[in-house]
C-alpha cells in the first residue's frame, strides 16, 4: 500500500502534473504530493477517482501540511524549501 507519493519536480512540471498525477489517481494512489523545485510550491492531490483527484491543495509557504493518512508528520511548507 501506498501512503502518500511525493513526486519531486525540477524541469518535469507539466509532464508530472498534466500525465503522472492523473495516473496515480487512476491507480487509486490515496495521496499524492508535487513538489516544484523552481516556484517553492507543494501541491496536495487527494481523494483518487477515475477522473483525477477531487480534492487539490496549493498551500502557502506559511502553511504546515501532513498526510492525511499519516496526520503524524507534520510539514511547514516554508521550512520543507529551507525557508525560515
Amino acid at each position: 500500500d501506498v501512503l502518500l507519493l511525493v513526486e519531486v519536480a525540477h524541469t518535469s512540471l507539466s509532464y508530472d502534473r498534466e500525465i503522472k498525477i492523473p495516473l496515480y489517481a487512476r491507480h487509486g494512489i490515496a495521496e499524492t504530493w508535487l513538489v516544484d523545485v523552481e516556484n517553492k510550491r507543494i501541491e496536495l492531490y487527494r481523494d483518487p477517482s477515475p477522473s483525477g483527484y477531487k480534492q487539490i491543495l496549493r498551500p502557502d509557504t506559511a502553511d504546515i501540511i501532513s498526510p492525511f493518512l499519516v496526520s503524524t508528520i507534520v510539514i511547514s511548507v516554508g521550512d520543507f524549501f529551507g525557508e525560515l
